[in-house]
């Protein structure tokens, strides 16, 4: 059993899967900071010094006395995740899209003519040789 999860652990698609999502966590990361602390502050500031992270319902207030926590609906949060959206959505289409122009690119260039079949060589050279005598 052991073998089998090792030679299935081990295949190569299985070893790109894992590449692809480190890359892709890691790729969130970035992409999350570059939302949380890039564009959304000039944006709030467009809105009136609006921290979106901060936007949210209060559907209970939190209550120290009774310990109870705070009921809230965060669509700032959610907001910030849709522009995170947006962005790793348009990352990943101009990478597909350069991926595809580059084989469309591949596929059209100028193929080497292949070589005649080896019949054809022979009755050249067996028509060159007849030629000269």
């Amino acid at each position: 059993m052991f073998k089998e999860f090792r030679d299935f652990a081990m295949r190569g698609n299985v070893v790109d899967l894992a590449v692809g999502f480190i890359l892709g966590s890691a790729f969130s990361t970035i992409v999350k900071s570059a939302v949380n602390d890039i564009i959304m502050p000039p944006i709030g500031l467009l809105f009136g010094g609006v921290d979106f992270a901060e936007l949210k319902i209060i559907l209970k207030e939190a209550s120290e006395a009774e310990g109870v926590a705070e009921v809230a609906m965060s669509y700032g949060l959610f907001i910030n995740n849709v522009i995170s959206f947006i962005i790793v959505a348009w990352v990943l289409f101009l990478l597909v899209k350069a991926m595809n122009s580059a084989k469309k690119k591949q596929e059209e260039a100028p193929k080497p003519p292949a070589a005649p079949p080896k019949q054809e060589v022979l009755l050249e050279e067996i028509r060159d040789l007849l030629a000269k005598e």
